[in-house]
């Protein structure tokens, strides 16, 4: 073994295997892929193999000792990769991707929340850097000063070519077309590993790259007459009845929807957001099985997808690598058709997502961000301004603008790693001993006291009677990897249908002069939100370009699109590539030709909205005649100084 290991190629084959090992370990601890059959365990097993041996084996050309350097040095690459990729799943539940790279703008703005994710082990994922280097000093007195002859490196690369066919052949025997079909990075990470997903990613941002230039109008009319299709009738009990109101859209961050009636230590955690979605309040209607539909962008997707009804991106955001799209937003729509004023309330940094680019792209007239508030220390927490001082002086702003207008009130507090101060916390927490997970209810209480507030103040100034409110969760809080104590939370197994179920945010709207519904129990997501607002206003949303459709119509169409591909329905539900009944939460064997035909519906919207953004297909797009297009040279949100 001494003699071995005391050679380059021995070497060679002790950072494979240490890279191979230690990969495979944190496949099981840590990003804890979903395998259902023994081929798939193989794959998990085996796929860090190929990827080892090419990326290090290239070193091999180099001659003498420093051959063993370069390998160490790729190995240490590959494995900041790797923890790279084990912080950012932490969190997240997926994985790096290069569009997430140019979002680095936002890492600034991050502040505990990463440290919240590295832990103090992390440090076992140099230990075979630093065996390696250990070695490499103790025996590279025996390493001969000539390369390896070419011959043998090319077998040895030969080798890890052959080992990553019989892994794609394998992983297209169990998922086939996994390179064309699927949406969701896990599968690409199950069945061909980190390093290779790596490859694989490269290749569809240049890919991306290249949609635009050779996007034509053709491309559009095939997403048009989808959607047209699609297209549900509005209830003739609401169209219209917005005209001239004011809208006030309220974002509550990391919102899920368990937390709605759910009491800790024997109280209610969010008492008034409670008392909206009771059944017996007519004001406002609560949708309880509405969804996010976000991916990588999170906050970002949200705003994207309830402003225009496009999905995001399946790698990165929308709002950093499609800026400068071409845009029909919402309320650019309301400029147009009903002569709104609008404007963006927020309490972080302008730069954030972005935002400072795209709005104007998207024709958002105000942008009140970080630098039009009191940002001192004893009012900032975690990502920016705490929610109860955000509301309070947003008040004098929101009531300077022209009516009717359209306000989108962001909050910020209750985000990862869901910080608090003490003198704010009326809630005690949760005892799971998951700090993220404790914390959650305690913010969220904190929330649920800001958004009341702000009502009374609403109520005080005159704008609460004459307004549509709308009040969203933007996306999950709790991600998959706090499952175990989740699993203490709400008293069940964690099952990949419970997650999917937990993936529900809440949908509350009110609409002055129309009585509401109280609980709405349809299916719908984020998607649905632009056309129903829409006719609402009396403006007939089969105009423009939507993926959803009217939440009040009759004709909505009730599937819930996820972004990775899965779905949800009343009835049934695909996750993970299993259907399953909601009845008996059993996987369901009997397959259907309905639920084929949905889930083809599925990929297709997926691949047309995608096409969409990444083509830039709404330049080629009229949605009326009198329709013009945002020129973002316009806006000037101007800066004040913080005061």
């Amino acid at each position: 073994m001494k003699q071995c290991l005391s050679s380059k190629l021995g070497f060679f084959w002790a950072a494979v295997i240490l890279l191979w090992i230690k990969t495979f370990i944190v496949y099981m601890l840590e990003f804890k892929l979903t395998v259902s059959n023994i081929l798939q365990s193989f794959l998990l097993f085996f796929n860090p193999l190929s990827s080892a041996i090419l990326f290090i084996g290239i070193m091999l050309f180099i001659k003498g000792k420093k051959a063993g350097l370069f390998m160490i040095i790729i190995d240490a690459i590959l494995s900041f990769v790797l923890y790279a990729n084990v912080v950012y799943h932490r969190f997240n539940s997926d994985f790096i991707t290069l569009p997430t790279l140019t979002q680095t703008s936002n890492f600034g703005s991050l502040g505990g929340s990463i440290m919240d994710l590295v832990a103090f082990y992390d440090v076992v994922f140099a230990a075979d850097v630093i065996f390696l280097i250990i070695l490499f000093n103790k025996t590279k007195a025996y390493w001969p000063s000539e390369s390896l002859p070419v011959r043998k490196t090319l077998f040895i690369l030969f080798a890890g070519v052959v080992a990553f066919v019989i892994n794609l052949g394998l992983a297209e025997l169990d998922r086939p077309q996994l390179l064309k079909r699927t949406f969701d990075r896990s599968y690409i990470v199950k069945y061909l590993g980190t390093y290779n997903f790596m490859i694989y990613d490269a290749m569809q941002s240049l890919k991306s790259t290249t949609q635009r230039v050779l996007a034509d109008s053709n491309d559009i009319t095939t997403v048009a007459n989808y959607t047209k299709n699609k297209y549900a009738k509005p209830n003739e009990v609401y169209f219209g009845r917005g005209k001239g109101k004011n809208i006030i859209k309220i974002h509550l961050e990391s919102f899920q929807s368990f937390l709605i009636d759910y009491k800790l230590h024997g109280e209610e955690v969010t008492p008034f957001l409670n008392s909206l979605a009771d059944e017996n309040n007519k004001n406002f209607t609560y949708f309880d099985n509405f969804f996010h539909q976000t991916e990588q962008g999170k906050t970002a997707d949200a705003e994207l997808i309830m402003d225009n009804s496009l999905f995001g991106l399946p790698q990165g955001a929308a709002f950093v690598t499609k800026g400068n799209n071409t845009f029909q937003s919402l309320p650019a729509i309301l400029d147009q058709r009903r002569g709104y004023t609008s404007a963006v309330f927020h309490g972080d940094d302008r730069t954030f997502w972005n935002r400072e680019e795209i709005y104007k792209e998207m024709g958002i007239e105000h942008f009140f961000d970080s630098s039009y508030y009191h940002m001192s220390d004893d009012q900032v927490i975690n990502y920016g301004l705490k929610d109860k001082p955000f509301f309070e002086e947003s008040m004098p702003m929101l009531k300077s603008l022209k009516e009717p207008f359209y306000a989108h009130m962001i909050t910020l507090t209750h985000h990862h790693p869901f910080l608090i101060d003490d003198e704010d916390a009326t809630i005690d927490p949760a005892e799971t001993g998951d700090g993220s997970v404790d914390r959650y209810f305690q913010t969220a209480r904190y929330m649920d006291e800001a958004l009341e507030q702000f009502f009374n103040e609403l109520k005080e100034a005159g704008l609460y009677e004459d307004s549509i409110i709308m009040i969203y969760g933007d996306h999950y809080g709790i991600s998959d990897n706090h499952n175990q104590a989740m699993k203490e939370i709400i008293g069940e197994e964690i099952t990949p249908l419970k997650n999917a179920e937990l993936q529900r945010v809440p949908f509350m709207i009110r609409v002055p002069g129309v009585e509401g519904e109280a609980i709405n129990h349809e299916y719908s997501g984020q998607m649905d939100v632009m056309p129903t607002l829409l006719h609402i206003m009396g403006i007939d949303a089969q105009d423009y370009i939507q993926f959803g459709t009217d939440l009040l119509s009759e004709e909505h169409k009730d599937f819930v699109s996820f972004r990775n591909g899965d779905f949800m329905t009343e009835k049934y539900s695909h996750i993970n590539g299993v259907f399953y009944d909601h009845e008996t939460k059993k996987e369901i064997t009997d397959i259907t030709k309905k639920m084929e035909e949905t889930k083809k519906k599925v990929y297709h919207e997926l691949e047309l909205s995608d096409n969409v953004l990444y083509g830039d297909l709404l330049r080629f797009y009229s949605p009326n005649d009198d329709w013009e297009p945002v020129d973002a040279t316009e806006y000037d949100y101007g800066k004040r100084n913080n005061r």
